[in-house]
């Protein structure tokens, strides 16, 4: 079942006798969950924690009925406490046990009418070393039949998602803006959509910029760094230089600079190899490769591609690669490496 689909069943009052959220995906499990509450009135809703009380406790108070209220809502946060450990954890991962979760199989079996049990299992992720950790709490959790995976947003996902944000908040932002706000939040929609609703009250029907998101968003300095980026794709050292500055005073890890210049250079690398001959076949040759690109990312890799010929951009790698041994080395200041490597980027001839 997909979050919008269990929206869907909320609305219509037809919820199951059981629910497992699983993923850490804050920003559709807040919308499940405020539907939730429209729903059920307060004195409906019971919160308990697997971490403070039992699974045995839980199916008991959902076993209860409630003298003020017909339908019951019972909240479960930290799902994964139910699960077994130490040794009966290794019995249950052999297929050898099932530990504890035959209560809870009993009690779908035989729910209470008008009770529904709501899991939330969302310390794990569907990839990496959590995987298997996941695979557990789903097995524990077989008796459930309804369960909503909560993945992450992918980046193209993310963008589209703030568009609609955007949309409805009824305020304009450029789309370059968009991408870079999208960007320096790690395409993570739950802050995305706390920003959007901060620019929505700062906007005052006027457009939104780059230099906004700068302002309002926490991770302005990240935003900085992508103008640097910019700017130096441009070559454009006078303004280089002068994010530089605003970096250097806010402190920000110039590594991380250097690291996303990297990324810029390579991609036109790529690009110009391609024989790519605007921003439109960027977009299209790096989608097609699997590679996250907006528009107006693409246009950037391109303004890139036309203001460096071949030797200039294998210039500028020789360039970052030395700008990143003397970040590491002993050094009197970070700026000092950052500005030489400006100059000479700006400088590089081929």
């Amino acid at each position: 079942m997909t979050p919008a689909q269990l929206i869907a069943r909320i609305r219509k009052s037809s919820l199951p006798p059981a629910v497992l959220l699983l993923g850490p995906e804050a920003y559709e499990r807040g919308r499940i969950l405020a539907a939730l509450a429209a729903q059920y009135p307060p004195e409906a809703m019971t919160q308990h924690d697997l971490m403070e009380v039992s699974l045995a406790e839980i199916l008991d108070d959902a076993r209860a009925l409630s003298l003020f209220a017909s339908e019951r809502l019972i909240r479960v946060v930290n799902a994964e406490a139910a699960l077994p450990r130490g040794k009966a954890a290794a019995e249950d991962d052999a297929g050898e046990g099932a530990g504890d979760s035959g209560p809870l199989e009993d009690y779908v079996r035989d729910p209470t009418p008008g009770a529904t049990l709501v899991f939330e299992a969302i310390r794990f992720d569907f990839e990496g070393d959590d995987k298997r950790r996941q695979e557990r709490v789903r097995k524990f959790y077989a008796s459930i039949p309804d369960v909503v995976e909560l993945r992450r947003f992918s980046s193209q996902e993310a963008r589209q998602e703030a568009e609609a944000l955007v949309r409805a908040a009824e305020f304009r932002i450029d789309e370059a803006a968009l991408d870079l706000l999208v960007e320096a939040l790690g395409a993570d929609i739950a802050r995305i959509a706390v920003e959007i609703e901060k620019l929505a009250l700062y906007a005052g029907g006027r457009q939104m910029g780059v230099d906004d998101i700068a302002a309002l968003v926490p991770d302005a300095r990240a935003t900085n760094v992508f103008a640097l980026v910019n700017a130096l794709g441009r070559r454009d050292r006078a303004r280089a230089l002068e994010i530089l500055d605003t970096l250097a005073k806010e402190g920000e890890y110039l590594p991380l600079a250097l690291a996303f210049l990297s990324t810029q250079f390579r991609t036109a690398m790529v690009a110009r190899e391609a024989g790519l001959k605007s921003a439109g076949q960027v977009q299209s040759h790096f989608s097609r490769m699997g590679v996250p690109m907006w528009s107006s990312r693409a246009d950037q890799v391109f303004q890139t591609v036309s203001k460096f010929s071949k030797a200039q951009l294998e210039r500028a790698m020789q360039l970052i690669f030395e700008a990143d041994r003397g970040l590491r080395d002993a050094r009197p200041d970070d700026r000092i490496v950052m500005e030489r490597f400006i100059l000479a980027l700006t400088e590089a001839r081929g």
